[in-house]
């Protein structure tokens, strides 16, 4: 960075000629946050993930691709649709998104010298806001991509002392060559394999079988070095936390719904979270806490600071707690945290994330928020669904259930109440908050996101199976939309069941 981009950078952080004080609490935080002159945006698919943000933090926007709010949410910039080459991922989303005429147009209008915050983002994505003058307030995206390894994250585990279930890091090319792997390192024949990258759903495969192999042989023997783990009887947890100078930052633990057919076709895919005082024991929720913290702390080590999420595998013989998978970002469960009891009495952890990348001096107590944040107190009850389509059919939506408040009658029917874009106008277990995803004109395929639905309480019994009412909730929600079959045109033009992930 040039001394005139730096004496620039540090007279717009000042604001009006005066220096910003050292942040040393809350109320601080809250203020500078209020007061914040320097634009904002979180530019994604949708705006979910960091959704509300925009009411704790001054000049925060989102740039989104998808509108779920049909143009009504005052803080969501939408541009026209033009042509472009078809999307693997968020990181293409983005890149068009910030190559977009009217994204730029908007930005620069605003003024000022524009922050970006994103879900996902590559080193095209760096280049592209190095070129438009924007800020990324993320760790750089090789760092993010080196952590996001899923044998990296067992090494840096091991590095914090934060276990994984027992496991070996090799190569599987074989069945036999699995096996032998699995022999070495003493976890016997029934096994999971995962590979690198990408969402667990697509690919954790379950081995205790050659025709299990089989089945994933492709996916498995293309990679170098995979992970071998003995398989555990488990559920899942999650649980997001801020790696900052003072220390790790910790938010509550939440449950992971998973793999529920109901919400999703596969097999070991995310579907959704709950937050309630009772979900964990506190020994369970201690462990998690010390982990993450731990883990936390040996991320600024290797050089990553920031948000970042950790999943948990809880064993159900022995309710040991061992480390699953780092998300070196914020992720679908973002939403809940962000929106938790203890939010609301302090600060959102992205705000904490916001502060650490600001260039705003700070001194806070750690250990001190996150011992208050530990207390059942800051727990409340809220649970999100994300309701993908789940039939083996593509075709076209022709009407889908708008954003906003529904209500469930008696008999479990659902109807549309009002239009909100806040989860908390929810007045009761009868509401709900829902946030489209497609809509009018889009394709409906197997895996398609059709939105997330946000409750008040708990949308799984106490075995973890998913209730009545989270039911009726879901296929009142599915009933809402209409489709219509494809033409040939339309056909030739359908994405593959599963090939796109917005979340």
């Amino acid at each position: 960075m040039t001394k005139k981009k730096k004496r620039q950078k540090k007279k717009f952080r000042q604001g009006k000629g005066k220096l910003m004080k050292t942040i040393t609490n809350i109320a601080d935080l809250r203020v500078v946050m209020h007061r914040n002159e320097q634009p904002i945006y979180f530019i994604s698919a949708t705006n979910f993930n960091l959704i509300g943000l925009d009411e704790w933090v001054r000049n925060f926007k989102f740039i989104s691709y998808i509108d779920c709010f049909d143009g009504r949410h005052p803080n969501v910039f939408v541009p026209s649709e033009i042509p472009h080459a078809e999307f693997e991922g968020i990181e293409d989303i983005n890149n068009y998104l910030l190559q977009h005429k009217e994204v730029i147009d908007h930005i620069k209008k605003r003024g000022g010298r524009a922050v970006a915050t994103f879900l996902m983002f590559d080193e095209t994505t760096e280049e592209i806001c190095e070129e438009l003058g924007i800020e990324v307030w993320f760790p750089k995206a090789k760092l993010r991509q080196r952590c996001d390894n899923k044998m990296e994250t067992v090494r840096i585990g091991n590095k914090a002392k934060v276990p994984s279930v027992p496991n070996t890091l090799a190569s599987a090319k074989t069945y036999e060559e699995l096996l032998a792997a699995a022999k070495k390192a003493g976890i016997g024949t029934d096994l999971v394999v995962q590979t690198a990258f990408g969402d667990s759903g697509h690919t954790t495969f379950f081995i205790a079988s050659e025709d299990d192999y089989k089945k994933h042989a492709k996916e498995i023997a293309a990679e170098d070095e995979v992970k071998i783990m003995k398989r555990i009887n488990c559920r899942g947890a999650t649980m997001e936390a801020c790696a900052t100078r003072s220390g790790t930052l910790v938010g509550p633990l939440l449950t992971e719904i998973v793999g529920r057919k109901e919400l999703t076709p596969y097999k070991g895919g995310w579907c959704g979270n709950e937050i309630f005082p009772g979900a964990f024991s506190e020994k369970i929720r201690e462990k998690a806490r010390d982990m993450a913290y731990r883990f936390g702390n040996q991320l600024v080590k290797e050089g990553y600071r920031g948000y970042f999420d950790l999943d948990f595998l809880i064993d159900e013989s022995d309710d040991e707690v061992y480390l699953g998978e780092l998300n070196p970002r914020i992720c679908g469960a973002s939403s809940m945290t962000n929106h938790a009891a203890f939010a609301y009495a302090d600060a959102p952890l992205f705000m904490f994330h916001l502060m650490e990348f600001s260039g705003i001096k700070y001194k806070i107590d750690v250990e001190e928020l996150n011992n208050r944040w530990a207390q059942k107190e800051f727990i409340d009850s809220w649970s999100q669904l994300v309701i993908k389509s789940t039939e083996d059919i593509v075709d076209i939506v022709t009407h889908a259930p708008s954003t906003g408040i529904y209500r469930m009658a008696d008999d479990g029917s659902v109807s549309y109440d009002r239009f909100d874009y806040h989860r908390q106008a929810i007045e009761s277990e009868k509401e709900a908050f829902f946030l489209r995803i497609t809509g009018p004109g889009d394709y409906r395929y197997e895996g398609a996101d059709l939105g997330i639905l946000i409750t008040r309480g708990r949308s799984m019994n106490n075995d973890f199976d998913l209730n009545d009412r989270a039911r009726n909730w879901i296929k009142g929600i599915k009933r809402l939309y209409a489709t219509k079959p494809l033409t040939e045109v339309q056909r030739d033009e359908a994405p593959a069941a599963g090939s796109f992930k917005i979340l």
